[in-house]
């Protein structure tokens, strides 16, 4: 029913990720593709172009609040899609999901605090700790070889000093693709319990789950696990919405979301931007199929990939994919140190993001954004296979 196969040129049009490829090479052909950052080169649903058109048409631009029609869709989604009921008061409106946990980072600790992450992971994850002066607290995740697993005793070891006062969850993973189990929730949950360590829960890509695997809400484990846990939500990632700036905060807790509130509001953030509410609004009651269609797409692009690599570049490793559309792969086998293969990469207008931004269990690893259309894919994988068959002497 829909579109997935247009590339649309975003040159010139403001676009990060393609200004961040021209700045890594200004001399980038203009065939070339980013694969980075994580959002889709497909269109936006029409449903939601089509619907902004018609409300532009008989709105003012003004100053706006979120109406009774955009939380309704935001429960409606959480129940429909995740079996989460949720309160709409529990609703809090971030600009982004990296707002918000830099923000509930300043709220729930102080300056010198230990802040838990699990490495590698999203590197904004860092950045919030480091910038609001607390220490990162690594609990490194295990590579079994083709996927991770959480290293509970480390993470037990971690949560009882008593520095330490925040698990900054990512769920999905970001970069390594995994979809956590309940029983593996649980197990974090229970740490985090019995140490007093607040829970927020990063799960922007909780719609983007593969087949076989299902994605559980944090808060949604318990009424005793959601008093404790801030879980940071988005369309964005979903419905290729970055650009509109517009999240859902859940925090069931009202102590908790009234600290939490009085932080966003002491650096003047008190509504969202009017087209952001309506684009989520729209996506969230009328863009499930477009979703559907979309998630049969990324995951035909993951078995495409990974049968492509076994085949012609056996010497890179590709991880196993549960959720997200951003696939990770170990290109250590290639014998380059990282910035070796960085350099090589970039020359070669190969544009993915480097595994050592995610922390340096990421070195030697690379992540592919897989939300293109198979066809630019296989493009960009035939310039990956005469780059190493260079470097291989193949």
């Amino acid at each position: 029913m829909y579109d997935f196969e247009t590339v649309v040129n975003r040159t010139n049009t403001g676009s990060s990720k393609w200004e961040q490829m021209k700045g890594w090479n200004p001399n980038v052909s203009e065939e070339a593709i980013p694969f980075s950052v994580a959002d889709m080169e497909f269109k936006n649903p029409p449903e939601i172009i089509e619907g902004l058109k018609e409300y532009l048409d008989s709105s003012i631009l003004g100053y706006t609040q979120p109406t009774e029609n955009y939380l309704k869709a935001v429960c409606g989604w959480m129940e429909k899609r995740h079996n989460w009921k949720i309160n709409s008061e529990w609703i809090v409106g971030s600009a982004g999901v990296v707002g918000a946990f830099y923000s509930a980072i300043r709220a729930f600790s102080n300056p010198g605090d230990g802040i838990i992450i699990m490495s590698p992971v999203y590197y904004p994850f860092y950045s919030a700790i480091e910038l609001n002066n607390r220490k990162v607290v690594k609990n490194p995740l295990i590579n079994t070889g083709s996927s991770y697993e959480i290293d509970f005793n480390d993470l037990e070891m971690k949560a009882k000093e008593h520095t330490n006062k925040i698990l900054l969850f990512c769920s999905p993973h970001n970069p390594t693709g995994r979809v956590w189990t309940k029983e593996e929730l649980e197990k974090v949950g229970e740490i985090c319990l019995k140490n007093n360590i607040l829970l927020i829960s990063d799960e922007i890509h909780f719609d983007l789950i593969m087949p076989d695997h299902k994605h559980t809400v944090f808060a949604s484990l318990s009424d005793e696990l959601a008093d404790n846990t801030i879980v940071c939500t988005a369309p964005s990632k979903t419905f290729n919405l970055a650009g509109m700036q517009t999240s859902n905060i859940i925090i069931p807790n009202e102590d908790l979301r009234e600290t939490y509130v009085k932080e966003i509001q002491s650096q003047g953030v008190f509504s969202l931007n009017i087209l952001g509410y309506k684009a989520c609004e729209i996506a969230y009651t009328k863009c499930e199929k477009w979703l559907d269609e979309l998630l049969g797409l990324i995951y035909h692009n993951h078995l495409e990939l990974k049968k492509y690599m076994e085949e012609n570049i056996p010497e890179i490793k590709v991880h196993d994919l549960q959720g997200t559309y951003l696939q990770w792969m170990d290109f250590n086998g290639l014998g380059l140190d990282k910035d070796e293969l960085e350099k090589l990469m970039h020359e070669n207008e190969l544009f993915f993001d480097e595994g050592y931004v995610f922390g340096e269990e990421g070195n030697g690893f690379e992540r592919m954004n897989l939300a293109c259309p198979t066809k630019t894919m296989m493009v960009g994988l035939e310039r990956l296979k005469k780059t190493t068959d260079r470097i291989l002497n193949r």
